[in-house]
């Protein structure tokens, strides 16, 4: 983009500089903290991954005793038994970005009576809604991440257009109008001087 080469256009290119100069710091310290928090995010998230994989996996000895629930009258299935309702969540406030934050995965009451099922059933509803539960916690947490994501993703984008395009094009530009005010003020200095020699030469 071609420059007005004045005065007036210098001190708008500095007070440019000077802008993007104080902004800069700023956008790097929200890079920084975004990029800490993800990791921190994305190590909770494998945790309770793990901790649900673990817990999945507990439940190999009571297979053979699920498999009971296919001889359960129709309206006495296991599956109906655990029944999630509403996941709780509040809203964090992430170096600018709002996310949801969980707190808890309700379910709906379902009253049984223990006479219609084997005695494994109340250890197998307790293990299915904690189950549950970690689900919805990983669901809230890969939102953040991706909410957190999106947002880092702009701010490096920012952080790119100072350090590389908006400040280097502003000292740019101070720099080609200093030189050319200078070569004008030169050029000015060298035309008075001819024409002070010339006056003198005119009154001998």
């Amino acid at each position: 983009m071609a420059v007005k080469l004045t005065k007036n256009e210098q001190k708008v290119q500095k007070d440019h500089l000077k802008q993007y100069e104080r902004y800069l710091p700023t956008l790097q310290l929200k890079k920084q903290q975004l990029q800490s928090v993800i990791m921190q995010i994305n190590d909770q998230l494998k945790e309770k991954e793990a901790e649900r994989e673990e817990m999945v996996g507990n439940l190999d000895d009571w297979i053979a005793v699920f498999a009971e629930n296919t001889i359960f009258d129709k309206e006495k299935k296991l599956d109906d038994l655990v029944q999630p309702d509403t996941v709780i969540v509040t809203t964090e406030n992430i170096a600018g970005v709002r996310i949801p934050a969980f707190k808890e995965l309700t379910f709906k009451d379902i009253s049984y009576n223990v006479e219609d099922y084997p005695l494994w059933v109340d250890t197998a509803v307790f293990k299915l809604r904690e189950i549950a539960r970690l689900d919805a916690l990983v669901s809230t947490l890969k939102k953040q991440v991706e909410l957190l994501g999106k947002e880092l993703r702009t701010t490096s984008q920012r952080v790119n257009l100072f350090e590389k395009v908006k400040i280097p094009e502003a000292k740019e530009n101070i720099r080609i109008i200093g030189v050319y005010l200078g070569d004008q003020q030169t050029a000015a200095v060298v035309r008075g001087k001819i024409a002070k020699k010339k006056l003198v030469e005119a009154g001998r």
